[in-house]
């Protein structure tokens, strides 16, 4: 979740789903190979505060944060499920989860922020309380735990930036980490000002990583003018032992903001959530960093994941305060449902 976000005063508790084509949006544009004649983004709900984190169920259910931007209760995860249309809670004290991932056991890991929230890798048990898996690197509790993605082998990647929040900062860095199967905790980047989305090739040998960097950290006084840093898109080769190799930027986004969440496809284009004021939207970029196709969104976006199944060509996207679709050419990539094939450790703690 970055910083300019645009606050709401009341968070609705309303389970209604209303589907809504945004015509009135700019039209995608882009390769034919992704878009289908006519696309169209729909809003499927729109009664949250700050949404966020969406992740798909291998039963097709729609899982994301809606986070409570300020700090008047923990926030909560919403559930969609596209057979009936309609969207309720699933938990109703997620501890300000941002982003949703399941694991290649089918089970559903959060990472939860600050401003009164858990500050830690979470799962979220089938009762629908949030369980705390890990909160601390070092001793020190980590900064906001933002988005998360979960390699076929077992290893849990998660950014810790922070952007709002008014607890102190433990960590004198912003950083990626790696959770091993045991349960150990590793710092896994160092040259990464402000990490935000992260993602994976669906070869799963390059993890994609969002450098957000606002400047601020939620803990400066009022009417403090922060200094912005890199805003960039990179690529991390994954190693055998799942340590990163060195970084390569595949798309610096300049002075605007960048991309805050991303997905990928089954051919490896990179499905980012920019949110540059001037344009803002779904962009899909080519592992090379070449722009090959724009879904315009009217509210800032800040994730997005394919369906599963039957839905596997559907894009379903968290902007402003909801949640939207829309149906493409091209087919989800899902690191968590891997090939079963000899080499894979199913277990992730």
């Amino acid at each position: 979740m970055v910083a300019f976000i645009r606050w709401s005063c009341l968070l609705l508790l309303g389970v209604a789903s209303t589907s809504v084509s945004l015509a009135e949006n700019p039209v995608p544009s882009g390769d034919p190979a992704i878009l289908p004649a006519g696309a169209k983004l729909e809003r499927l709900w729109n009664e949250g505060e700050f949404t966020e984190g969406v992740a798909v169920s291998k039963e097709g259910l729609v899982y994301f944060s809606d986070i409570a931007i300020e700090a008047k209760n923990p926030g909560r995860i919403m559930k969609f499920d596209p057979a009936s249309g309609k969207t309720t809670v699933h938990v109703a004290d997620s501890g300000q989860s941002n982003g949703l991932f399941f694991d290649t056991k089918g089970r559903l890991l959060a990472v939860c922020g600050a401003n009164i929230g858990l500050r830690g890798l979470c799962e979220v048990t089938a009762d629908g309380k949030m369980k705390v898996i890990v909160d601390k690197y070092e001793g020190k509790k980590f900064n906001a735990p933002n988005d998360l993605v979960v390699h076929p082998r077992g290893w849990v990647y998660f950014s810790d930036p922070r952007y709002v929040g008014k607890e102190p900062l433990e960590l004198d860095h912003m950083s990626v980490y790696r959770v091993d199967p045991d349960g150990k905790v590793h710092r896994a980047t160092t040259d990464i000002q402000k990490p935000n989305g992260l993602s994976l090739s669906p070869d799963a040998k390059t993890l994609y990583v969002a450098e957000t960097n606002n400047g601020a950290t939620g803990l400066e006084p009022a009417g403090t003018k922060t200094s912005q840093g890199r805003m960039t898109l990179n690529a991390f080769p994954i190693q055998d032992d799942g340590w990163l190799g060195p970084k390569q930027v595949v798309v610096d986004f300049g002075q605007g903001t960048g991309t805050d969440g991303m997905t990928t496809d089954t051919d490896g284009r990179i499905y980012c959530a920019v949110r540059k004021d001037e344009r803002h939207g779904i962009i899909v970029f080519s592992p090379e960093g070449k722009e090959l196709a724009y879904i315009p969104t009217e509210p800032l976006p800040t994730n997005c994941k394919f369906g599963t199944g039957a839905d596997s060509k559907t894009l379903y996207v968290t902007a402003g305060q909801g949640l939207y679709r829309i149906k493409l050419n091209t087919t989800g990539y899902h690191p968590e449902m891997p090939p079963m094939r000899p080499g894979f450790i199913l277990d992730v703690f």
